[in-house]
C-alpha cells in the first residue's frame, strides 16, 4: 500500500489526493469486482473495485483492524440521491475522497493483482499447474496475501507454489519429471514448463519465504553465467525472462548464485571420483579372495546377489568413469552443471536389466540414490541459506 496519511477520526480514507485532481472519468470501474451493495472502494492504477468492508475484515487481519476503527461522521450522513448522482470524487477540506458514498482508498498495488487477491477471496483460490500463467496469479495472491496479512490464503500459496520448487528430493524429481514430459510433447526446452528462477528468488525474498530459495536457486544454477547475463540463444532468453522485465537480483543474491555455482561445479568431478573410489572398494559386488590358510573364497554381498564377472565389471566400472570424464567435464555436455542429473545418469549406465551382472548394477544404483539424497542435503549450504 502507498503510504497515505489518515486524520485520527477518520482511518480508512488516505488524504492523498487523485492522480486526476478529484476527476473519476479517468478510471474504470472492474466489471465484475464492483458491487453495487459494496461499502469501500479500491483504486489501483487506473481501475476502481466496489467491494465489502466485511469481506475484507473476514479473511485479513490488516482490514478488520483498518475498518474497526470510527467512521467519518459526513460519510455516515450521505444521502442516496448523492451517492447516486456523484461523477467525481467530492473532497472534503482535508482532501478525503468518495465516490458514490463510499470512502476510496488508493493503494500503490497493481490492478491484476488486486483482482487476483479479490477473485480468490470471494470466489476462492483456484490455481493451476505452475506453469508460467499461473505464477503471474499466485504470485500477485501471494504478495498481497502477505502485506495485508490474510494467513490462510498465504499459506495455500506457498504451498501450491511449493509443489514446483520443493523441500525434498522426491519433490524435485516429480517436478523434473513433468519437466521431462513437457519437452517431449511440446517440442520446447523443459525450462519453460515452469516460470523463471529469477522470478521465484525475488518473490521468496520479497514476501520472506526461504523455503521456495533452494530449488529456486538450484534451478538458476544450472545455467552457465553466460546464459543468465549476456544470453544469446532466444530459447534461453525465453526461459530466463521474468514477468516484469526489470526484474533482477540483488546484489547479495548474485553472491548468493556465484558461491553455490562454485560448490556446483566442484560437485561434479567430485561425484565421478567418488564413483571411482566405491568401484576400487565395493564394485564388483563380489571380490574374491583366496584365504591363505583354508583357501576357502570370501564374497561380499551387496543385498542382490554376487558379482558373477569380477575381472569383467571391473573394465566396465573403469571405462564408465573414463566415459563419465569425458562427457563431463572435458565436452561439458548436457547436465555438467547439473550434479543431481549427473549422479542419476552415473547411477544408470550400468543397467541392472540388461547387464549381465546384476549385483554390480544394483551396487551402482544404490550409491547413486545414497549420493543425490547427501548432494540435495548440501544445496541450501551450497547457496548460503538459512532455511529452517
Amino acid at each position: 500500500m502507498s503510504t497515505p496519511k489518515f486524520n485520527e477520526d477518520d482511518p480508512i480514507t488516505p488524504t492523498s489526493p487523485s492522480p486526476s485532481e478529484g476527476s473519476a472519468a479517468s478510471y474504470t470501474r472492474h466489471d465484475s469486482l464492483w458491487f453495487v451493495d459494496g461499502s469501500i472502494i479500491i483504486q489501483a492504477e487506473t481501475t476502481l473495485f466496489r467491494v465489502h468492508m466485511s469481506q475484507l475484515s473476514r479473511h485479513s487481519t490488516f482490514f478488520r483492524d483498518l475498518f474497526s476503527l470510527p467512521q467519518p461522521p459526513h460519510l455516515q450522513n450521505v444521502t442516496e440521491s448523492q451517492s447516486q448522482s456523484e461523477t467525481q470524487f467530492p473532497v472534503n477540506g482535508d482532501d478525503q475522497r468518495y465516490m458514490d458514498g463510499c470512502p476510496v482508498l488508493e493503494v500503490s498495488d497493481t490492478a491484476e493483482d488486486y483482482e487476483h487477491l479479490l477473485r480468490a477471496l470471494y470466489d476462492g483460490p483456484i490455481f493451476g499447474n505452475n506453469d508460467r500463467e499461473d505464477f503471474r496469479v499466485v504470485s500477485g495472491i501471494l504478495r498481497l496475501a502477505t502485506k495485508y496479512l490474510i494467513d490462510t490464503l498465504r499459506t495455500r500459496a506457498l504451498d501450491h507454489l511449493a509443489i514446483a520448487w520443493p523441500t525434498s528430493l522426491k519433490g524435485w524429481d516429480t517436478r523434473e519429471d513433468i519437466a521431462r514430459v513437457f519437452e517431449s510433447e511440446t517440442g520446447q526446452p523443459r525450462g519453460l514448463r515452469y516460470p523463471s528462477p529469477i522470478d521465484i528468488i525475488t518473490l521468496a525474498q520479497e514476501v520472506y519465504a526461504p523455503s521456495l530459495l533452494p530449488a529456486g536457486f538450484y534451478d538458476l544454477s544450472r545455467y552457465h553465467f553466460s546464459q543468465i547475463f549476456d544470453p544469446g540463444q532466444e530459447q534461453t532468453r525465453a526461459i530466463l525472462c521474468c514477468i516484469n522485465p526489470d526484474t533482477s537480483l540483488s546484489m547479495e543474491d548474485l553472491q548468493r548464485l556465484a558461491l553455490g555455482k562454485e560448490a556446483s561445479s566442484q560437485a561434479v568431478p567430485a561425484l565421478i571420483q567418488s564413483m571411482s573410489t566405491q568401484a576400487q572398494r565395493s564394485f564388483p559386488a563380489y571380490e574374491q579372495k583366496r584365504g591363505a590358510a583354508d583357501g576357502n573364497d570370501r564374497r561380499r554381498w551387496t543385498g542382490r546377489g554376487v558379482c558373477v564377472s569380477g575381472a569383467a565389471c571391473r573394465k566396465d566400472f573403469t571405462e564408465l568413469i573414463e566415459l563419465a570424464t569425458k562427457h563431463y567435464l572435458f565436452d561439458r555436455e548436457q547436465g555438467c552443471a547439473d550434479p543431481l542429473y549427473v549422479a542419476e545418469e552415473l547411477g544408470q549406465l550400468k543397467s541392472a536389466e540388461f547387464s549381465e551382472c546384476k549385483a554390480c548394477a544394483y551396487s551402482l544404483e544404490a550409491w547413486a540414490v545414497r549420493e543425490r539424497d547427501r548432494l540435495w542435503k548440501l544445496v541450501p549450504g551450497w547457496f548460503r541459506l538459512e532455511v529452517r
